[in-house]
């Protein structure tokens, strides 16, 4: 729906905008739509991260009620901001619902909650309470989910870390309730459906497959410079290792990639990969080597061991638990840490446990029922 009217039922609209925020939130329009005799559902994209967007759309087979075609080439975060909160206010004017749910910390996320703030709406923050504790990094997501907790009326915590976090910052027992994370719900399905099919492999037979992302801001330049360099060193020292990096469309990380990366016959850089091909890509892979906050969740879900090319994270569970390791951007230590899962078999089979620390796959069903519980209890 995507108007005013609901017959009765309480009026979710879930909003988000980029290809990780439309991954964890999969789950939750579709569990809301479970519940269609008390729940009226609007989903509203604001497209702020456009193809990587639509395919996720396409693997869940989600049609979203309203888009708002946001983003615009090389658009600075001031301009997304102002253009958001324009299109999102004309949205809750007309659609009047009884909560926002939003996801994460991207812009889409703090701006949707800041104007649910000026309609008096409560907001649903899913993935509510990560933290590095480092005002610009990363950037501009630190300060977008402290925002976004303080003007938040539910706090939907993935984790006991991030649930614990909030309740030292002084949040409400009864407002912060610990769900899982929502992506390990949507990494099996997508996960058991891909397996069923017997996709092909992804990288070449005889090969241990190294799968890399990196395109976080707070990476461009010179730490995407050395990320660069330590990857090609690891090709160049290990004869049997293949490297599939996806590359993001943005410009700033395609043209220094495509610069110190191409050429090797042991790099392909390949396309952004749908949702369920990188799926398949993590499945397959010897380890993932990643900037990405959601892969950082999703690979240890299946038994991946993950190296975080950053120099915090707000997800330190997966170190905690073995299953991850923060690395880092300096060239030195991208290659070493690197070579050290390659040469030690030991070390890797001790990250490769299967531990998932975020969650079950029942995030989505949580969340939907404290929902239903609060606002619309039978």
């Amino acid at each position: 729906m995507d108007n005013g009217e609901s017959n009765g039922l309480i009026k979710v609209i879930v909003l988000f905008g980029t290809r990780p925020e439309a991954i964890k939130m999969a789950p939750v329009v579709k569990e809301l739509a479970r519940h269609s005799d008390r729940v009226a559902t609007t989903v509203c994209v604001t497209g702020q991260h456009r193809q990587m967007l639509d395919q996720i759309l396409e693997t869940f087979d989600i049609r979203p009620d309203i888009d708002l075609e946001l983003m615009r080439d090389n658009q600075g975060l001031s301009a997304l901001t102002a253009r958001a909160t324009r299109a999102i206010d004309e949205v809750l004017a007309r659609i009047q619902p009884d909560l926002v749910l939003v996801q994460g910390d991207t812009t889409t996320a703090m701006v949707g909650g800041l104007v649910a703030h000026y309609h008096r709406v409560p907001v649903g923050h899913v993935e509510a309470g990560l933290r590095t504790e480092q005002r610009y990094d990363p950037f501009p997501e630190e300060m977008n989910r402290r925002l976004l907790s303080v003007l938040s009326t539910l706090h939907f915590a993935p984790t006991q870390t991030s649930y614990d976090g909030l309740i030292r910052e002084g949040y409400p027992s009864e407002d912060v309730i610990l769900t899982g994370n929502t992506v390990v719900d949507a990494l099996l399905w997508v996960r058991d459906v891909m397996r069923a099919k017997r996709t092909r492999d992804v990288f070449s037979p005889g090969c241990r497959g190294i799968l890399v992302t990196a395109h976080r801001r707070e990476n461009f330049q010179g730490p995407l410079l050395n990320i660069c360099r330590g990857l090609r060193r690891i090709v160049d020292r290990f004869e049997d290792v293949e490297i599939v990096y996806p590359v993001h469309l943005n410009p700033n990380i395609r043209g220094p990639v495509h610069e110190l990366l191409s050429g090797h016959e042991r790099i392909r850089l390949i396309e952004p990969l749908m949702y369920e091909d990188l799926v398949i890509a993590m499945d397959q892979a010897h380890m993932v080597m990643t900037d990405s906050g959601g892969i950082q969740e999703e690979a240890p879900a299946l038994g991946k061991p993950v190296l975080v090319m950053r120099e915090t994270t707000e997800r330190p569970e997966g170190v905690s638990a073995g299953v991850a390791r923060l690395i880092g951007t300096g060239e030195e230590s991208i290659f070493n840490e690197a070579s050290r899962l390659l040469t030690d078999g030991v070390e890797h089979a001790r990250m490769a446990r299967a531990v998932s620390p975020y969650g079950d796959g029942r995030a989505a069903e949580n969340i939907v029922n404290v929902i239903l519980d609060r606002f619309c209890p039978r």
